[in-house]
């Protein structure tokens, strides 16, 4: 038997940084590496986009999601490569930030 993929993701016009899965929700978070963060369905259908905070956008400032993890309550974390963490909702709300000069692994 070979394995065979259950759906493709797009979206994403460079090269994917970061995703997790959260199986109890049935979503894909993934991050690429000059562009936002994406939620999928697990059957690959695009159904958010994650943007960080307005004054952390724009070309000089891009964000560059390093880490993410998803939470069965319906919660994504994201560390962005300049030391910023922020939280959504799957619903694509931000709703808090923090920012960290540590170097987080």
């Amino acid at each position: 038997d070979f394995a065979t993929p259950r759906a493709v993701l797009t979206g994403h016009d460079y090269e994917i940084t970061c995703a997790a899965i959260c199986a109890e929700l049935g979503l894909v978070i993934s991050g690429s590496k000059e562009g936002p963060c994406l939620i999928h369905s697990m059957n690959g259908d695009l159904l958010r986009t994650l943007e960080g905070p307005e004054r952390f956008q724009g070309p000089e400032s891009c964000l560059r999601p390093k880490l993410i993890q998803a939470s069965r309550e319906g919660h994504c974390v994201i560390y962005y490569e300049n030391g910023l963490f922020c939280v959504f909702s799957v619903n694509g709300r931000l709703q808090a930030t923090m920012e960290t000069d540590d170097k987080i692994r």
